[in-house]
Order: C-alpha cells, then sequence, then structure tokens
C-alpha cells in the first residue's frame, strides 16, 4: 500500500511546469544556433521528461484518488525520463561542439536497459551536460552569478538520484522528493528566465559560423 494523497499528486506537477516552461524558453533561444539534428535532439529530450514528469504525477493521482493502480505509468518513468535527459544534454552540448552550419543528424546509440542505477546515471549525465553548457552561456553573457542557479540544479538532480534508491511508498519519501525537485527545477527555470533577458536569443555562438 502507498501512500499517496491527491495535495501529493498535485504538488508532484509543479516541477513538471517548471521545467516546461524552461525548456520551451531554451528551445525558442536557441533555435537559431542549432543544427536540426542537435535541435530535434534536444526538442525530443526535453518532451520525454516533461511527459515522464505529467505520467508520474498523473500516476499518483489516479492511485491517491481510489481511481486505479495504472502501474504502468509509474514503471515507464525512469526509462522515459533518463533517456530524455541524456538526449537533451547531447543535443544542447552538439550546440557548441558541432559547427551548426552542418545539418547532419547525430547518431546516438541505442540506451542499454540495465536497472533503476542505469536510468538515474544517464538522467544525472544528460542533465549535467545541460547545466554544464548553460553554464558556459551564462558566462558567456557576463551573468557568471547564473552559474550558482544551474549548479543548484545539477545537485537536486543528484540528490534525486539518491532519494531514487529510497522507499518511495513511504509519504515523507514523496513529500521530500518532491521539495528537492520543486527547488531544481526551480533554480532552473530562474536561471533561463535571467538568461533570456539578458539576451539568449541574440547570442552569437562560434560553432555556428561558416567555414
Amino acid at each position: 500500500m502507498k501512500d499517496f494523497s491527491v495535495s501529493m499528486a498535485l504538488v508532484d506537477y509543479i516541477p513538471v511546469i517548471f521545467f516546461a516552461a524552461a525548456a520551451v524558453i531554451l528551445m525558442r533561444d536557441l533555435y537559431n544556433k542549432m543544427s536540426k539534428g542537435a535541435f530535434a535532439l534536444f526538442a525530443a529530450g526535453t518532451i520525454d521528461i516533461t511527459c515522464a514528469g505529467a505520467f508520474k504525477a498523473t500516476y499518483k493521482l489516479l492511485y491517491a484518488a481510489g481511481v486505479c493502480d495504472f502501474e504502468a505509468l509509474n514503471a515507464m518513468f525512469f526509462p522515459v525520463q533518463s533517456i530524455g535527459f541524456l538526449l537533451a544534454g547531447i543535443g544542447i552540448l552538439a550546440m557548441l561542439v558541432h559547427r551548426q552550419s552542418n545539418a547532419a543528424m547525430l547518431a546516438v546509440a541505442p540506451p542499454v536497459f540495465g536497472g533503476t542505477f542505469v536510468f538515474v546515471g544517464l538522467m544525472v549525465a544528460g542533465l549535467g551536460l545541460m547545466d554544464a553548457v548553460l553554464c558556459i552561456l551564462s558566462v558567456k553573457l557576463k551573468k557568471p552569478i547564473l552559474v550558482l542557479l544551474f549548479t543548484l540544479s545539477f545537485v537536486c538532480s543528484l540528490c534525486m538520484g539518491y532519494l531514487s534508491s529510497r522507499d518511495f511508498a513511504e509519504a515523507s519519501m514523496n513529500w521530500i522528493a518532491e521539495g528537492v525537485n520543486i527547488i531544481g527545477q526551480g533554480a532552473l527555470l530562474a536561471g533561463v528566465l535571467l538568461l533570456h533577458k539578458q539576451g539568449l536569443a541574440e547570442l552569437h555562438l562560434r560553432p555556428q559560423e561558416t567555414a
């Protein structure tokens, strides 16, 4: 028996909304800096992440409301979200290291499904790439203070990796995880909003230059 409540399930939607808002802003600001392949990876990854979070929150809501125990929504959370973070991380990193005048799609090796910690590792690696690139963009825009926000976001993702190994049938662990997730995604959204206001959309990146 899982100790979920309707209020807990509704709170679980907050970090999903935060991340989705940050992703939309980034996709709009970075669209003209990415090749079609890099943008496709980043967009697909962020959509996967958002859907996975929404599915997990919906699972909790259905369970708490006594509608049903829709186990498929719960089981798909880690595979979908971790692969999403990996794709998004590769896409945004490609924007910096790959000459974007070349529109060739980047090949991505199929992921290996080896258990929860494999997915946690992919999730942390992908978000680490995203936050690292956002830190670089913060410095380029002469706003190094934003590095603190993206670092906080990454630290919270590490905490979520640890919390994923705990017993999520307990209400206390769910509330703690939701609190950490809200802080992490809130820091990401705040950093992205400040980058946007600082002129991220107009920033010129060297990989975008033609030979």
